[in-house]
């Protein structure tokens, strides 16, 4: 399969989610490194990738799954055709599932990208 390339959701009000959530692991280097090694497993392998790096969860959402020692990272994402992802947020999981309102919101996110793609896309250079 070929590479997908990898952007991320973009607010209306042009916050980006990743991005704040990327910024708050600053303070966990090790961390911060380890999510953006699974960004770019989502490039290389995009539509391939399945557990335990990758899941689906529902409705065209899936989930990038990092363990790094007792903290559970999720990154919820969705693809645009075959050659695109589209991230939408990242957040720390507490509980063996990821939440419902996390899920609903990515799904929000998801409706609001196909309504205007290029308004809600943003291209991180990080990875």
């Amino acid at each position: 399969m070929a590479p997908v390339r990898v952007v991320f959701y973009k607010e209306i009000d042009g916050t980006v989610p990743m991005l704040e959530w990327l910024e708050d692991l600053r303070t966990q280097p090790k961390h911060r490194a380890k999510v953006i090694k699974w960004l770019t497993f989502l490039r290389e392998h995009g539509h391939d990738l399945r557990r335990p790096k990758a899941d689906f969860l529902r409705e065209g959402i899936y989930e990038l799954r990092v363990r790094f020692g007792f903290g559970n990272y999720r990154m919820l994402y969705f693809f645009d055709g075959r050659s695109l992802a589209i991230v939408t947020h990242g957040l720390t999981k507490h509980s063996d599932k990821v939440p419902t309102e996390e899920i609903d919101n990515a799904l929000a996110m998801k409706t609001a990208y196909e309504g205007d793609p290029g308004a809600h896309s943003f291209r991180w250079e990080g990875i």
